[in-house]
């Protein structure tokens, strides 16, 4: 799960002014350690001028589609987005980890659910493998999906979601949201808000037919999304958020005002792909997985803001404080999950094991 493989490039489409889809080959050898979920992630990591460059896009393809496509929206001053929308060309290679992430929800052909979806400009990308996923999947389930642009001209995906209205006319409800275009009905005026999801709850949907949520886009919509919802009664474990590193502000970890108990210094263990590596580091100093970089180990990281979930790992051992948590559920936490980058050790030792994903 920690390697980096390299993959071909196969496709590279231009999506919109902004955004461009990737196609990568997968050979024969790796298909197994490339098979995906609906809603995962993949880590992308290249060399662009000598700096070693590491980020995390969703995957945009249906596991039906097999095909492993993911979608680059341009960020501005965004190293790799920028790259890869200006330079990146069939035929180059990328190092690529294994699939990852949680942002989903077992599927079965016998589910008769409605899910409802909320995205706003690239957050579009993960549920795009959501909803094409569940429709084939479940024949019987309804998909409702309301997508926030500036503009139509901003759309992402806009050809094969119409293409998916027209396939499931009955079960895909799809309604776009413009805060720079206007459109004939004024509730899909604006921006996606708590406000506005209050106005949808009125006139367009009933919650108490939806089953799960899923909301991917800037931070401060999806709490207010998810607020909204909750206080329509949905419970927050039927809540399921993804959160894109460039969308939060730069987080400094503060140390305590207070000594820590025992030592100080601790005796960190990791345990990657089977290895067991010790080494010691001052608490409360820096987080497990920069310490862990120092000493030249090979981890697997992509934001170091919380956020994407690659640095993911059980502490079996010992305790940690975590700063901030953008990816992890609260049954993930309780059964121990932490994101090593937002990771500091609290006891004079501390077991990480990045192997388990249960």
């Amino acid at each position: 799960m920690s390697k980096f493989h390299a993959l071909t490039v196969a496709g590279v489409t231009k999506e919109t002014r902004d955004a461009v889809v990737v196609t990568f080959a997968v050979p024969p050898d790796l298909r197994q350690a490339f098979e995906y979920s609906h809603g995962q992630h993949l880590t992308l990591r290249t060399h662009i001028d000598g700096e070693d460059v590491r980020r995390s896009y969703s995957i945009c393809s249906a596991v039906q589609d097999k095909s492993l496509r993911v979608a680059i929206k341009r960020n501005s001053g965004g190293v790799f987005s920028c790259w890869a929308n200006d330079a990146l060309r069939p035929g180059q290679v990328i190092d690529v980890m294994p699939p990852m992430g949680h942002f989903n929800t077992p599927l079965s052909p016998d589910n008769r659910k409605h899910y409802v979806g909320f995205a706003a400009g690239s957050g579009i990308t993960p549920l795009m493998s959501i909803i094409k996923t569940t429709l084939m999947a479940e024949p019987h389930s309804r998909f409702t999906l309301f997508y926030g642009n500036r503009a139509s001209s901003t759309v992402i995906f806009k050809n094969e979601l119409g293409d998916l209205k027209d396939r499931y006319l009955d079960r895909f409800n799809l309604v776009y949201v413009m805060s720079r275009e206007q459109q004939d009905v004024e509730l899909f005026n604006g921006r996606i808000t708590g406000e506005k999801c209050e106005d949808f709850f009125r006139h367009w949907i009933d919650l108490s037919d939806v089953d799960i949520a899923f909301i991917c886009g800037p931070e401060d919509m999806m709490q207010s999304v998810s607020a909204a919802l909750q206080a329509h009664g949905m419970p927050k474990s039927n809540i399921k958020m993804e959160l894109f590193a460039s969308s939060i502000p730069k987080h400094k970890h503060v140390p305590r005002a207070q000594t820590l108990p025992g030592r100080q210094e601790c005796e960190v263990t990791l345990i990657i792909d089977g290895r067991h590596t010790s080494f010691t580091m001052e608490k409360d100093k820096e987080s497990v997985l920069d310490a862990g970089l120092r000493q030249g180990i090979d981890m697997r990281y992509s934001c170091k803001g919380g956020v994407c979930s690659t640095c993911r790992c059980k502490v079996v051992d010992g305790k940690v404080d975590m700063d901030a948590n953008y990816a992890l559920e609260d049954y993930e936490i309780a059964r121990g999950f932490v994101l090593s980058c937002q990771s500091f050790p609290v006891t004079d030792r501390v077991v990480m094991d990045f192997d388990q994903d249960t």
